[in-house]
């Protein structure tokens, strides 16, 4: 039976990279004593191949940083002809309620829950850059909606700008040159969830504090999330999980700078273990090796800490080669100082919202080809 799900898997993402657009990712719900959900996936890097690695991270749906984190020491510009990329689909679900929308800025990725549907949608996001942070520890709804917004730059982003002896309009209007994209939903009074113009920035620190997606993926969220749902920021570097088995799992991203010294250092950002982690990994079955293996590697995929320390998820479901290239134009190169790098010439911060100093089966909406659809939860 497993093996039947993999190979319907496999079909369904030959399918889907042959499409011109890319979507959100869609898991089935795991049991309420569960977290972990979906299958990785491994691609090849076709022969010809002269797209950055953005290019492959947008077709499968994924951030930069989820596709450097998992492959660790690809040439972000060019990945090498030939060789091998995972994709991972495979997750942990947040430790936060299973309820409209949860963004988890450590791992830049958004989760949106559709009532009654027992489905989770997943999508990679751009965030904002040190000095700019998106929120944490906050729980807002969406305010409003906007299809076609306009962007006014606030007057400390024109200052920013002459510092540097550029200019900026006084208001970006509606349409595929706004920074904001073409599709915009308020959150709270003063950020947005938001499309952008730019074709890089996913899985990235880019923003003024705002929550960027790929053209796609912010279209389908605009059509698909009403008014007042619930919208939850967390910070999760992270996610632990104790499976029906008992099996444990850690997955482990890199922290986000705190600091500018953070930021410009060669080593990485320190782990701290929360307590509902620790609850997890403190067992008497977990080896502790593979938990040191987990903590330095950090993948950002689940990781089976306990029991045998051979016995980790299956392998990846490996996607036929001619599945491989994207069928979109070439995206611009990433910056290439890694999941942390700002770009300068991205201001989606929103002013159009009034600014303040805080920071049933049949109601499902359809997911008309939201991307691959995993049939079952992974046991």
């Amino acid at each position: 039976m497993k093996k039947n799900i993999r190979a319907l898997v496999t079909l369904i993402l030959a399918a889907a990279a042959f499409s011109h657009s890319a979507f959100a990712v869609v898991y089935p719900l795991p049991a309420a004593n569960s977290r972990l959900t979906g299958e990785n996936l491994e691609i090849t890097i076709p022969e010809d191949s002269k797209l950055p690695l953005e290019a492959f991270a947008a077709q499968y749906q994924m951030g930069l940083s989820n596709v450097m984190e998992a492959n660790p020491g690809v040439d972000v510009y060019l990945p090498k002809a030939g060789s091998k990329l995972i994709i991972p689909q495979q997750l942990l679900l947040p430790d936060a309620p299973r309820e409209g929308i949860v963004i988890n800025s450590a791992e830049m990725r958004l989760y949106y829950y559709p009532k009654g549907s027992k489905t989770v949608v997943v999508l990679p996001i751009g965030i904002g850059e040190l000095g700019r942070d998106t929120p944490v520890n906050w729980t807002t709804t969406v305010q409003r909606k906007k299809d076609g917004p306009t962007w006014t730059p606030t007057k400390k982003m024109h200052e920013e700008y002459a510092a540097r002896g550029e200019s900026m309009p006084a208001v970006f209007p509606a349409g595929p040159d706004n920074p904001m994209g073409l599709y915009a939903l308020y959150i709270g009074r003063l950020y947005a969830i938001h499309g952008t113009n730019a074709n890089f920035g996913i899985g990235l620190r880019v923003s003024h504090g705002c929550v960027r997606l790929r053209a796609d993926d912010i279209k389908w969220l605009f059509k698909n999330v009403p008014v007042g749902t619930r919208v939850q920021f967390i910070d999760q570097p992270i996610k632990a999980s104790v499976e029906p088995d008992g099996s444990r799992y850690v997955e482990i991203h890199n922290p986000l700078s705190q600091t500018e010294e953070q930021f410009a250092s060669r080593e990485p950002v320190p782990l701290t273990l929360t307590n509902a982690v620790n609850k997890v990994v403190s067992d008497a079955s977990v080896n502790t090796t593979a938990m040191e293996d987990a903590l330095k590697a950090r993948s950002g995929m689940p990781t089976k800490v306990n029991g045998d320390a051979n016995s980790q998820p299956s392998a990846p479901v490996v996607v036929p080669q001619q599945a491989a290239t994207p069928q979109e134009a070439p995206a611009a190169p990433a910056a290439a100082q890694g999941t942390d790098a700002p770009a300068a010439t991205d201001v989606p911060a929103t002013t159009e919202a009034p600014a303040t100093t805080d920071a049933s089966v049949q109601a499902v909406p359809a997911l008309t080809q939201p991307g691959p659809i995993y049939s079952t939860p992974k046991p």
